[in-house]
């Protein structure tokens, strides 16, 4: 059974493909031929090159999405491997996603910062938080002076931004105050990249310079036009309890209502606070964590910290370490910052071994790359965020089982900062839960999660606050991913180390749930051991 496990988790492409044919002759390979035509009808038709969000456009999308629904429907999986059933599932939920676009959120209608397509940083997710037009340029996956090859494909993508500014305005019918107001801002950052463009791009192309320069005029036009508008937008921007109970069930995947997400927000809150003060107490007579306090101790500390962090996973039998993962992490170790530090940054310079657990993002997108799922269906990134109880779930679980483990046996004060992140997390997943409840404004969220945070890291006159709110007021469910998730990966351990006893092992376990792809968590445990949930189930077993 150990060794079907291991080999179910691998999803090796022969695995999938020899999905035995029901008594309709159906198998994996007609599900992949629909994927790939799916995908396809899932981005906006293209007039005259820019994506169209018109609202004939939507509906029309809206009608012919049944005939997708239906199609998939119709495939019949009885005699399927694990593997390819949970693919089948992977499909359900995405299209579902589009449906629950189309009839609750319309961000192209709602929200105007669906509309900013232009990104100076990497997101460390396999595709971009929240709900954003087609066609964004990803100005950080380039190298400056930019090769004549990447100065046209930058170009492309920033002359379409002042008509789809323009198509906007007359798509943007929405009344939600908190999603009209924070969305300023978006579009603000992206003028402030765009002027940092042109002084990169000033001795490029003509057509490129005079490009970056309409997209930046446009962008300032369309700011002006949003805050003339703001004034008059008074409604709720929540989707309500049954909503947001719907998109759990049918596109996260998520084995629990928007009630139980609050008990179990309200619980991890307290333990997390609870187990900061016993920790405060076990360490009182310790001297303080020291912040980072200059760029080369920030050289120093964090280089340690990736070699420290990846001697520990390799002593410790923790996973199977290949040699793309230390490089991954010191990439993105950032440079120092003097300061005001935003929390992150708190935690980051107290102890930067501490984010590194979290940076297994990192080893997320680098196996992506490096070691490519076998199936076509999860080879890339799953559309509307569904991988984040796998990918942010299991980057805030592995921060405690490192802690757990005896990374920082050493610095006994570094448990504090652990539970620190945790409480962080849980009292901002109450701000998502509560603004989709419409209990709670945007402001009223970002107040409740800096009260909450401990140490007054979390503070309200710092952006991390209400930019996080505002992700979570776009893209629901997102808030409460890290601590769900979190939960979802634990108990999936906890269930194969008490099933397998003394022949669990650590590295086994982990390279399984690895190899698995960056998929719901409800679907993650389904393949690993081999089984749907009956109890709370969020998917049906085989059709």
């Amino acid at each position: 059974m150990r060794s079907r496990t291991v080999i179910i988790a691998a999803g090796t492409l022969s695995l999938l493909a020899a999905a035995a044919p029901n008594a309709r002759g159906q198998r994996h390979e007609d599900l992949v031929s629909l994927f790939t035509a799916w995908r396809t009808f899932q981005q906006p038709k293209l007039v005259d090159g820019v994506p169209d969000y018109s609202a004939r456009a939507m509906a029309a999308q809206h009608r012919e999405l049944a005939t997708y629904q239906r199609r998939l429907a119709a495939l019949d999986t009885s005699g399927w491997t694990t593997p390819a059933q949970v693919d089948y599932h992977i499909v359900r939920a995405e299209m579902n996603g589009l449906d629950f676009d189309h009839r609750v959120l319309r961000p192209w209608a709602n929200n105007p910062a669906f509309y900013v397509t232009v990104f100076a940083e990497q997101s460390d997710q396999p595709a971009r938080e929240g709900p954003h037009a087609a066609g964004a340029v990803e100005l950080w996956s380039y190298t400056f002076p930019l090769s004549p090859s990447n100065a046209a494909r930058v170009d492309s993508g920033l002359r379409t931004i002042p008509a789809l500014l323009a198509q906007a305005r007359v798509n943007l019918t929405g009344n939600g105050r908190d999603l009209w107001t924070f969305s300023a801002g978006d579009v603000r950052d992206q003028s402030a990249t765009l002027a940092d463009l042109e002084t990169k791009v000033a001795g490029a192309a003509p057509t490129l310079l005079a490009n970056v320069r309409r997209a930046k005029a446009a962008t300032d036009s369309f700011s002006t036009w949003l805050a003339a508008k703001i004034p008059s937008k008074t409604g709720s921007s929540g989707i309500g309890v049954a909503n947001y109970d719907w998109y759990l069930k049918n596109v996260q995947l998520v084995p629990y209502t928007w009630q139980d997400e609050v008990r179990l927000m309200e619980r991890e809150l307290a333990r997390a606070r609870s187990s900061l003060a016993l920790a405060e107490q076990r360490n009182r007579d310790l001297p303080a964590l020291t912040p980072v306090a200059s760029a080369e101790e920030h050289t120093r500390r964090f280089s340690a910290a990736v070699d420290e962090y990846m001697a520990f996973l390799t002593q410790r039998n923790i996973l199977t370490v290949k040699p793309w993962m230390g490089p991954a992490l010191l990439e993105r170790v950032g440079r120092f910052s003097p300061g005001p530090r935003e929390f992150f940054t708190e935690v980051d310079y107290r102890d930067p071994e501490v984010m590194r657990t979290h940076g297994y993002h990192w080893f997320d997108l680098a196996r992506m790359t490096n070691e490519p799922h076998a199936s076509p269906i999860r080879r890339g990134p799953l559309l509307y965020n569904i991988f984040d109880t796998r990918t942010e779930g299991h980057a805030t679980g592995w921060e405690e089982m490192m802690l757990h483990a005896g990374m920082f046996d050493a610095r006994p004060r570094t448990r504090e900062l652990i539970y620190i992140l945790l409480a962080q997390r849980a009292a901002r997943a109450l701000g998502d839960l509560r603004m989709h409840s419409n209990e709670m404004t945007l402001e009223q969220a970002a107040t409740f999660a800096s009260a909450n945070t401990p140490r007054g890291w979390l503070r309200l006159d710092a952006a991390t606050v209400r930019g996080e709110q505002h992700l979570y007021l776009q893209q629901p469910t997102y808030g409460t991913s890290y601590v769900i998730g979190k939960i979802e990966v634990e108990r999936l351990m906890s269930d194969r180390a008490h099933a397998q006893g003394d022949k669990f092992s650590m590295r086994e376990f982990v390279d399984a749930f690895d190899a698995v792809g960056l998929i719901p968590m409800s679907l993650v445990r389904w393949e690993i051991t081999g089984r749907p949930e009956s109890r709370r189930s969020t998917t049906s077993g085989p059709r």
